[in-house]
């Protein structure tokens, strides 16, 4: 069982950036973060494996960094240029081979609002 404890959401103007980062209990292959805006589907928005091959989702790339540190178990997103479509529940997820069981933690609000 892998744990996912996540920080750094919260209310920015359109524009700003925030960071957010998700700890894992142990080591695990890829790690990345989704999102849910209300009434939507949950979206992928970045994923990325410990080796540091990266996936965005094209709404996000060039204003989103993915990051890990492998040693403390964490996964980073920098999010530059927010706008207010990018308002939503953002969920790390983990998983230990590109198509295995998905570990979830347990949510973070970002709300891109003036």
């Amino acid at each position: 069982q892998v744990q996912l404890v996540e920080s750094g959401g919260g209310l920015v103007q359109p524009g700003g950036s925030l960071r957010l980062s998700c700890v894992a209990s142990g080591s695990i292959n890829y790690m990345g973060w989704y999102r849910q805006a209300p009434g939507k589907q949950r979206e992928l928005v970045a994923l990325s494996n410990s080796s540091g091959v990266t996936n965005y989702a094209d709404s996000v790339k060039g204003r989103f960094t993915i990051s890990r540190d492998n040693a403390k178990n964490t996964v980073y997103l920098q999010m530059n240029g927010l706008k207010p479509e990018d308002t939503a529940v953002y969920f790390c997820n983990a998983k230990f081979s590109r198509y295995g069981y998905d570990y979830w933690g347990q949510g973070t609000q970002v709300t891109v609002s003036s």
